[in-house]
């Protein structure tokens, strides 16, 4: 082991004392190796060119004006006249305001249910609940409401059968119990005949929409009072469907 003095001295003592930069010294070890990262610090050639030539310079501004949209100045004529403040302002869409108090909701909930109760009175498709609307459903009610069908009318045999059902007489009660099971075979046989009528004719003049429950509907429609069916009637008894 050498002594103190004999080692040589920093690379930054001969610069007085003051430490290199680091960018030279990274110069001065790539020229001491070759090949490793003399690339690196590669300045560029003197003999390249700061600016584009001329030709090159004409040809890019030429391409710029050519994707600039050319102006017109001749004004487009307008369509119409500009309407008024007053005319702009009353089509002007207002937000929904909702009522401020309980008295004036209930007045205008009121009113809307009176008139989707007319709406649906008239048979209007969207006042009506999704179990009315339809073309099928629509020739199933103009059927059922052009004839006359003995189970319109089983109600009013109905009531008396029920105050016989009652009584303690059993020739009586035979007799009561015989008339309600013929009334059901009436109502049952005539809305199965109904339906299946109502189901052809759907089929002929409807053959892509759905038919499911309309033998149901039918049969239900067919065993009420003709003044109390909702949607009402739109066409008159013994009208061909």
């Amino acid at each position: 082991m050498l002594p103190y003095r004999h080692y040589p001295p920093p690379p930054y003592a001969a610069s007085g004392g003051r430490r290199r930069a680091p960018v030279r010294r990274a110069v001065e070890f790539c020229a001491l190796r070759p090949g490793r990262l003399a690339d690196v610090f590669r300045r560029r050639p003197t003999d390249a060119p700061d600016v584009l030539d001329a030709d090159q310079a004409d040809q890019t501004a030429a391409d710029a004006d050519e994707a600039q949209p050319v102006r017109s100045s001749v004004t487009a004529k307008k369509a119409g006249p500009t309407p008024k403040r007053s005319e702009a302002q009353a089509h002007r869409r207002t937000p929904y305001q909702a009522p401020t108090d309980r008295k004036s909701a209930a007045v205008r909930d009121r009113g809307e249910r009176a008139r989707r109760a007319q709406a649906l009175q008239r048979g209007e498709q969207w006042a009506m609940p999704p179990k009315d609307r339809g073309n099928v459903r629509g020739l199933a009610r103009d059927y059922v409401d052009s004839r006359r069908g003995l189970s319109e009318y089983y109600l009013f045999a109905a009531i008396p059968l029920l105050v016989l059902l009652f009584l303690h007489v059993a020739n009586v009660q035979l007799i009561a119990d015989g008339l309600v099971l013929v009334i059901l075979v009436v109502v049952i046989g005539e809305g199965y005949l109904i339906g299946k009528k109502i189901q052809r004719l759907a089929t002929e003049r409807y053959p892509g929409e759905s038919q499911k429950g309309i033998k149901i509907y039918s049969f239900v429609r067919n065993t009420q009072l003709r003044r109390l069916r909702i949607p009402k009637p739109r066409v008159a008894r013994g009208q061909k469907i």
